[in-house]
């Protein structure tokens, strides 16, 4: 089946450019936060490289696809998210490593549902914002969506995991704001929330209690539940304005740094690379999520619009909650760095994001008839 090269020379190069740059970027940095890593720079490089691919790959598929196909697909993969979430909730593996059962594993392939769920969410979300766009304001309606997303929300804290349920929250906002949702409700769930807070901090796990309290005072145990953001406080201090040099940051190199190839890889770059190099990096950030945003207003039609507008608030508070963590504006949640930290289901998913909104891009100008 030849492709449409019409589609295809509508691509945007310029999006898929800044994606492989980010990718780049990140690969220079594992190889030095894994440097005298026990098994290597080199194991956690070729893992990466194969992730990158794997989610090219995943790109291009999801690209082939009409949206529109997604669109009509939205319930069924809402409905395959929750029995994700559910096999977590009965298979789920990882506590004895990470405190938290949010992986299933089959032989020797594990994978983070979680990760496929926010995007199977945003679809769904999309899909529902434009059949109820005309009465999105209705209290019928709002509390049909508040259910409906509160359902995967609830499995998800039941992992636990916390940041990936504000990650949910962050882009279902996004999307109703962008649906035409008025501010009054907005502030209304806003003030909710705060009064909801002392109920929401019982059920807590005691860990999640525990970052929230070493946020706020990270020296009341130091060389304990502390030490991760002191540590990562002093690298990003330490790299001032051009950095130690690549390979030669203090805390990285020496291992001071914990899971500085994954969570804590923003440290490492500042560290090394100083403000110059995080501002490249946030530099490019931005360009991307600026081309996502201007594919977002160009979309041809409203679910094309929400889909990518639930990608960019999904990009943009993963990439807000890993910095703000790593220099003590967040408490430690666990959220990687997009295209940088290492991982494969969070790169995956982040190419399917990317193919979506590639997806949008490509077809803005179709006319049905």
């Amino acid at each position: 089946m030849k492709p449409d090269m019409k589609l295809v020379r509508k691509i945007d190069i310029g999006l898929i450019i800044i994606v492989l740059l980010l990718c780049a970027y990140g690969l220079v940095a594992i190889s030095s936060a894994a440097l005298n890593h026990r098994l290597g720079a080199g194991t956690f490089i070729q893992s990466q490289i194969r992730s990158i691919l794997v989610g090219i790959v995943a790109m291009v598929v999801t690209v082939a696809i009409d949206y529109k196909t997604i669109r009509r697909l939205a319930l069924p993969i809402y409905g395959v998210s929750i029995l994700l979430l559910l096999l977590v909730l009965f298979a789920g593996t990882g506590a004895e490593e990470w405190g938290a059962n949010r992986w299933i594993r089959i032989g020797g392939f594990g994978f983070q549902p979680a990760d496929f769920v926010k995007l199977g969410l945003i679809i769904f979300l999309a899909r529902v914002a434009e059949d109820h766009r005309d009465y999105l304001d209705s209290p019928g309606v709002l509390i049909k969506i508040g259910l409906l997303m509160a359902l995967p929300m609830g499995l998800i804290m039941m992992q636990p995991d916390l940041g990936t349920t504000v990650i949910i929250a962050a882009f279902t906002i996004g999307i109703l704001y962008i649906a035409g949702l008025q501010y009054r409700y907005l502030f209304a769930g806003f003030g909710m929330s705060l009064v909801a807070l002392p109920i929401f901090w019982q059920f807590l796990e005691d860990y999640q209690k525990t970052r929230i309290l070493i946020f706020l005072n990270p020296e009341m145990d130091p060389s304990g539940a502390g030490y991760q953001i002191i540590q990562s406080k002093r690298a990003v201090g330490s790299g001032m304005m051009w950095g130690q040099g690549l390979y030669k940051g203090t805390q990285s190199q020496y291992g001071f740094l914990p899971e500085r190839h994954t969570d804590f890889i923003f440290s490492v770059i500042a560290e090394e690379l100083g403000f110059i190099g995080t501002a490249v990096l946030m530099g490019l950030f931005f360009i991307l999520l600026f081309k996502c945003v201007r594919i977002a207003m160009n979309a041809r039609d409203d679910f094309g619009m929400y889909l990518v507008i639930g990608v960019v608030f999904m990009l943009a508070f993963h990439i807000i909650i890993n910095v703000g963590m790593t220099i003590g504006l967040f408490p430690v949640t666990g959220k990687p760095l997009p295209f940088i930290s290492h991982g494969g289901t969070f790169m995956l998913t982040n190419f399917i994001a990317i193919g979506m909104v590639l997806n949008v891009n490509m077809r803005r100008d179709l006319i049905n008839f």
